[in-house]
């Protein structure tokens, strides 16, 4: 769905902040992971066309980005920003959800039912007519999170979904995950929270400096230790208690933990 060639980009010249970046991005769920400033914010915004390639080049379903303006790109690829502050500017829960769809074209009946089906997924359906301001921050980027999903694009980006969220508003995040994964979009992340990223993604892309230094299978990738460590980046909690205790298969939940452990027993 996604292929990069050559892509290289830098805010000033002699500085880059993406270097020779070679990938092809098919529907699997895809984490992008790494420390702060090692480009995967630059990456995405790279995709979305909010900016253009020093070097290289982007193709989104068979169109190249550099030719394509953002609001044209709106139709096929949708970001959640990291803070909702930066994307709500509608004074109801309804009408913000609804301005996506309408702005793509897209007649208000129908923008309406998807706007609805977006805010039952998240939560939110009995909060149509409140100001978005008067939401708490988890609800905020909950509702940026529908927003995106009534727009009804092919491939759906968060950016750190889960800052704010307590347990409640990380499964329902999960939820919308998989109900997205069901109806065959590609859903990419940028997020520092691994133990999320084990438990929802099929594919992890780690960004060191500005290069992809691993990318593969979610599982795979998380047994890569020394990679990892390389780039200041940790595995999931239930990943590090595996290996302490001397598994060699590596482990991304807590339910497949407890699994193994029940069928040791059984033997």
């Amino acid at each position: 769905m996604i292929t990069v060639s050559n892509l290289s980009y830098a805010y000033q010249k002699g500085n880059p902040v993406l270097i020779d970046i070679h990938l092809n991005i098919d529907q699997r769920s895809t984490a992008i992971i790494g420390q702060n400033g090692a480009g995967k914010t630059t990456f995405v915004k790279l995709l979305k066309g909010l900016l253009k390639p020093f070097e290289g080049e982007v193709f989104i379903q068979n169109q190249q980005v550099k030719n394509r303006t953002a609001a044209e790109l709106a139709k096929i690829i949708g970001l959640v920003f990291q803070n909702p502050n930066d994307q709500i500017f509608k004074n109801k829960v309804l009408d913000e959800v609804m301005f996506g769809p309408l702005n793509m074209g897209i007649d208000k009946q129908q923008a309406t039912e998807n706007a609805m089906e977006a805010l039952e997924m998240v939560g939110l359906h009995d909060k149509l007519d409140m100001n978005p301001h008067d939401l708490s921050l988890s609800e905020k980027k909950l509702l940026c999170i529908a927003s995106v999903v009534a727009m009804d694009t092919n491939i759906i980006i968060l950016d750190e979904p889960t800052i704010a969220q307590d347990y409640q508003g990380k499964e329902t995040i999960k939820k919308v995950i998989k109900t997205l994964k069901e109806k065959n979009k590609l859903v990419m992340t940028i997020i520092h929270d691994m133990d999320f990223v084990a438990e929802n993604f099929e594919r992890t892309i780690v960004f060191n400096e500005g290069k992809v230094i691993l990318d593969g299978d979610t599982r795979f990738v998380f047994a890569q230790k020394d990679i990892l460590k390389s780039a200041h980046v940790e595995a999931p909690e239930i990943t590090k208690l595996g290996e302490k205790l001397g598994y060699r298969k590596t482990f991304l939940t807590i339910e497949e933990f407890i699994d193994y452990k029940n069928q040791e027993r059984n033997l």
